[in-house]
């Protein structure tokens, strides 16, 4: 009788260590999952300008930082297009060594020119730099469709063409780069309702996965869709995804995922709640109303820069300082 209670004793001991190992391994949120980012209180740091290519509506951007400097690539749209919103969107470049204050090129340094690029242009560019050469992924829309198009750069003005990513899909758009070869191969997650992922071993061509990777979730603030936003980080924990996504009203927040770094098409965490929300009166009452959308990440002097689009109108910022 002894025996049979020490053994299960034994048993109990066993199974409660197993639990706690179990519950060790998950990740808690504040482990994975970046931020807290908080909104400049000087938004918008860009609006638009002029009379020309950036004079109706500036947002949208992507961001690069060499340490020294925040380099951002942002869409602008001009009064020359077709339809309800009449632009024409071209990528310009603004350079800021504080990553608030930015000075801007004067002309756009990525202009549409094929037909599949035009009548409405080169829009919401995303930017990942792989060894010396930048790869720019951004929306080809020629009025009736938009597909996702890549080009690359040594320098982010001279720009080389590699055509639509994804003929063979039809709508394709947000293709965000994941800026480390794993296990012989580039990953890119892409889609603007689920997002799927696709692989490629040049970065050009590329092979989607046909099964989505994230879903939207029902009765959550991403219920009516999700979208990659930045360029994607490698992490301790694995592949670090800020996303877009709106809720079936369409009011846009932003949440976080996390991707197994061994097989990126493997999702790992997902934030229960959104970091961002639109709060002010751009981002509530912009061309498009209650949006706030993330596509530019860098880091400067120990500091975060989230860059967004207000309300499709305007260009903001949001900063995650580790030290505070």
């Amino acid at each position: 009788m002894d025996k049979i209670k020490m053994f299960g004793v034994t048993i109990a001991i066993l199974m409660f260590t197993l639990s706690l190992l179990s519950c060790s391994s998950e990740l808690q949120p504040d482990e994975w999952q970046m931020g807290p980012f908080v909104k400049y209180e000087g938004n918008p740091i860009i609006t638009p300008q002029g009379d020309t290519w950036e004079a109706k509506d500036v947002f949208n951007p992507a961001a690069w930082s060499d340490g020294e400097k925040i380099y951002m690539l942002y869409r602008a749209e001009d009064s020359t297009g077709i339809g309800i919103w009449n632009g024409t969107s071209r990528i310009g470049l603004a350079t800021s060594t504080d990553g608030l204050y930015f000075d801007r090129y004067p002309d756009p340094v990525f202009e549409p020119m094929e037909d599949w690029e035009l009548p409405g242009g080169a829009e919401d560019p995303r930017i990942a730099k792989i060894d010396d050469t930048f790869y720019l992924t951004y929306t080809a829309y020629d009025g009736e469709t938009a597909r996702q198009a890549l080009a690359s750069s040594k320098d982010l003005f001279e720009w080389e063409r590699h055509g639509l990513i994804f003929p063979e899909l039809g709508w394709t758009k947000a293709g965000a780069i994941v800026p480390k070869q794993i296990n012989g191969r580039y990953w890119m997650y892409f889609g603007d309702t689920n997002i799927w992922a696709a692989w490629s071993e040049d970065l050009v061509n590329w092979t989607p996965i046909e099964e989505p990777v994230m879903e939207p979730r029902e009765g959550m603030f991403d219920s009516g869709l999700v979208e990659p936003g930045p360029t994607p980080l490698i992490t301790e924990h694995g592949i670090l995804m800020l996303y877009n996504s709106a809720d079936d009203d369409l009011v846009y927040r932003t949440g976080q995922a996390l991707f197994d770094i061994n097989d990126p098409t493997r999702l790992l965490e997902r934030s229960d709640d959104f970091f961002m929300e639109p709060d002010t009166e751009l981002e509530i009452g912009g061309q498009i109303p209650n949006v706030v959308f993330i596509e530019g990440l860098a880091e400067l002097d120990g500091k975060w820069f989230l860059y967004y689009g207000m309300g499709d109108s305007g260009i903001g910022v949001a900063v995650y300082d580790p030290d505070e």
